[in-house]
């Protein structure tokens, strides 16, 4: 038997062919999927005995994974691997494997729905009709305008095929990407930036990109523009932003990502112009089973001595 560990929330409290596949493939599954993401000591009291993790976003830091004694493979529920001390994992033979393309869809489309929050007010109107308020907020329309997606990728390119469908002249950045695509333009960062009356994030978190929105970038960006970040937190400096959408620089901005996690006491909760999710991208049904089987079957191969196409390293 396998002795796995499931840190991964949605993983944990979402049946399905995932905890079968796992059952069936003689896996001996333990899920101590805590309310909010483990750090270093949390994670670390939990590794021993395990040959396996289907990990969240915990930190598995070096100081973590020397406490790893019989750990084969880190399963990442999800594509992101910084918080994965990556060269720890490789000196101690540990495989690092991602769940890749599971939820493109899901979050383009809340991407979308942010866009559509901030062009018409619609949380705040929301609030305030339960309060008896019933006082219209006047918005604008999104077909017509200018989206700027700020890295191409997969996620990026289903936000882009979302805004053309809506009318709106799509304009990408991504410094790996070159051509056209369904009608979206490939421009430069600086362009997209000052261009575009909405700007939607979809780049990984890296020493290059990390504050990609900064106070100086942010001097480029369109007055009244709209920011939506649902890749990354780091990418945006959040007291740069907070000082755009308080001077009212930015029109509005969105955020399901955050440099800490959850963003207790950060001022920008307290703007009218400012959307708060709690990480909630692939938050879908149908995102949550293909990722959850993915990781299982990623860690299942791995353990199994099997090809795994999915591995960020051996």
């Amino acid at each position: 038997m396998f002795r796995i560990l499931v840190t991964a929330r949605s993983f944990a409290k979402t049946p399905g062919a995932h905890h079968e596949f796992l059952s069936a493939n003689d896996c001996l599954v333990d899920l101590r999927a805590p309310e909010h993401p483990l750090d270093s000591t949390g994670l670390a009291a939990l590794l021993p005995g395990y040959d396996g993790v289907i990990l969240g976003l915990d930190q598995c830091d070096a100081a973590a994974l020397a406490r790893a004694d019989k750990l084969r493979v880190i399963s990442r529920y999800g594509v992101g691997t910084e918080a994965v001390d990556l060269r720890a994992a490789k000196a101690r033979g540990i495989a690092v494997t991602i769940t890749p393309n599971t939820n493109n869809i899901s979050v383009a489309e809340l991407a979308l729905g942010l866009m559509f929050a901030l062009a018409r007010s619609i949380p705040t109107m929301a609030a305030n009709a339960r309060q008896n308020v019933f006082t219209r907020l006047n918005g604008i329309e999104l077909t017509g305008k200018t989206l700027g997606v700020v890295g191409f990728g997969a996620i990026g390119r289903e936000v882009a095929k979302r805004g053309i469908g809506l009318g709106m002249r799509v304009a990408g950045y991504d410094p790996f990407y070159s051509g056209d695509w369904l009608g979206a333009e490939v421009r430069s960062l600086q362009a997209v930036l000052a261009e575009s009356d909405v700007i939607s994030l979809h780049v990984p978190l890296t020493d290059e990109t990390r504050d990609l929105v900064n106070s100086e970038s942010l001097r480029t960006v369109r007055d009244g523009a709209y920011i939506i970040n649902t890749a990354r937190g780091g990418l945006i400096d959040e007291s740069a932003l907070y000082d755009a959408l308080r001077s009212g620089k930015l029109g509005g901005a969105a955020m399901d990502v955050f440099a800490h996690e959850p963003p207790e006491g950060s001022p920008l909760l307290a703007l009218p112009n400012f959307i708060a999710l709690p990480h909630a991208g692939g938050a879908t049904r149908e995102a949550i089973s293909r990722m959850a089987l993915l990781a299982a079957q990623n860690c299942v191969a791995v353990l199994r001595g099997e090809s795994c196409p999915h591995l960020v390293q051996p």
